[in-house]
């Protein structure tokens, strides 16, 4: 895998969308975001080129013309990386990093650089490896070309060939070994879902930087969770049980950050992460409102999130970083008109997460009920097994009996009811137990 985290990488950055397209119209957004990513691998940018293509040359994607400007910017600015921010071809690569005579790389590979140097886990570490491997297998003729250029032709065809061979049985071999160790990690994965307290979960998403992980660590008050304002900060699945009050609690996992032209290798490789975000009651589509694309992000997490199979799941769309809104009353006007169940929030103030917080209590309160129920007072086995299999959030004796203010899931409340349900709200009448 090429590695830009070398701190003398010259980076020039190349934008080539269709003539046309969406991404034609907005390359300056999409340059900005790929020199943040070439800033968060360790690379420095010292120039931008672009063209708009009428259909990708099969060659090198661009025209003739704009590679000999890129060889020439190359030559005369000591450019040691050119950054493409479409998809290459393994063949188009290998043809420009000829004609330009400098490294060249695409926005995928970019973004598998960084996951590699952000893995923290033994599960992430493993995802990544398997995505650079799945990228790296059909450009090994690519890495091959580098070789012979180093040690000259002359002898080389033979066994390089022969080399080549090996290496894509190696990595073939590889690849299998890692996808059965995530096997095995996935299935480690449900085992401790399974034994999880029945509550409410949520999965929080959203487009990297958009404040995920902020206000995770907001919810919870735990401030050893990592937060930076870079792209892709965390890539491991965090979660954490947060306390809504009342006997209500939510568990949230902190997923990894979405991006445009996420490579599908990386996607596949992290589905075992992902299991929360599909195993989830509710996702908390986290957007950063004070970005000028944030509708863009909106679609593009759409898009992952149906690739991933979960475009169905109910979501709560939350609107961050308010704080940094020039006009928050005309964002939030605009905000309500698109998504009118959407919330607000901002981490920088005491009562910034309040809308999320109600927004989780109500949801919570639809999956964990609460009833009022009167037992005998002398009926210490009753009272002791309702305790084991409830949340008992409120207790108050009345004469010979005892009322308690019980919440569990619906089947459990049945149970403790006898077939008899009566939500509680607030001001509702005890419901008195059968007699067997």
């Amino acid at each position: 895998m090429i590695n830009v985290r070398d701190p003398i990488d010259r980076v020039l950055l190349v934008a080539a969308p269709r003539k046309g397209s969406a991404d034609a119209g907005h390359i300056k957004e999409h340059l900005d975001e790929l020199q943040e990513l070439v800033d968060t691998a360790g690379g420095e940018v010292i120039g931008r080129l672009s063209q708009q293509v009428e259909s990708p040359n099969p060659a090198t994607l661009i025209g003739e013309g704009k590679v000999e400007e890129i060889h020439r910017f190359v030559e005369a600015e000591g450019a040691s990386l050119v950054v493409f921010d479409e998809e290459l071809a393994p063949v188009q690569g290998a043809n420009l990093e000829r004609a330009i005579g400098a490294r060249v790389m695409d926005r995928a590979e970019l973004i598998l650089d960084i996951f590699s140097t952000r893995a923290r886990s033994h599960e992430a570490k493993l995802q990544v490896e398997l995505a650079q491997l799945e990228y790296l297998l059909p450009r090994l003729t690519r890495m091959w070309t580098h070789l012979s250029r180093i040690r000259g032709g002359i002898g080389l065809r033979g066994p390089g060939e022969t080399q080549l061979e090996t290496d894509r049985r190696m990595i073939r071999k590889k690849i299998r070994h890692l996808k059965e160790k995530l096997g095995g990690v996935e299935k480690h994965r449900t085992t401790v879902r399974t034994g999880r307290q029945a509550m409410l979960t949520a999965a929080i998403v959203g487009y990297t930087n958009a404040g995920k992980s902020s206000i995770l660590q907001a919810l919870t008050g735990e401030h050893d969770i990592f937060v930076e304002n870079r792209l892709f900060a965390t890539l491991d699945t965090l979660t954490r049980e947060v306390d809504l009050r009342n006997g209500l609690h939510v568990r949230l996992s902190d997923t990894v950050g979405f991006i445009r032209k996420l490579p599908h290798h990386l996607v596949a490789s992290f589905r075992a992460t992902l299991e929360e975000v599909r195993d989830a009651d509710l996702l908390l589509h986290v957007v950063d409102v004070s970005h000028h694309d944030w509708e863009e992000h909106v679609e593009v997490v759409r898009g992952v999130l149906d690739e991933l199979g979960v475009g169905g799941r109910p979501v709560l769309m939350v609107f961050n970083k308010t704080d940094l809104l020039p006009d928050p009353l005309e964002t939030a006007t605009r905000v309500r008109a698109l998504f009118p169940d959407a919330v607000l929030t901002t981490t920088t103030r005491t009562d910034g997460l309040k809308s999320l917080r109600d927004a989780l209590r109500e949801r919570a309160e639809q999956t964990r009920p609460a009833v009022r129920i009167l037992v005998p007072a002398t009926d210490g086995a009753r009272l002791a097994s309702i305790y084991r299999s409830g949340d008992v959030i409120a207790r108050e004796q009345v004469g010979e009996e005892i009322v308690l203010t019980v919440r569990g899931e619906p089947w459990r409340i049945r149970q403790l009811l006898d077939g008899q349900t009566t939500p509680h709200d607030g001001n509702g009448t005890p419901v008195r137990e059968r007699n067997s």
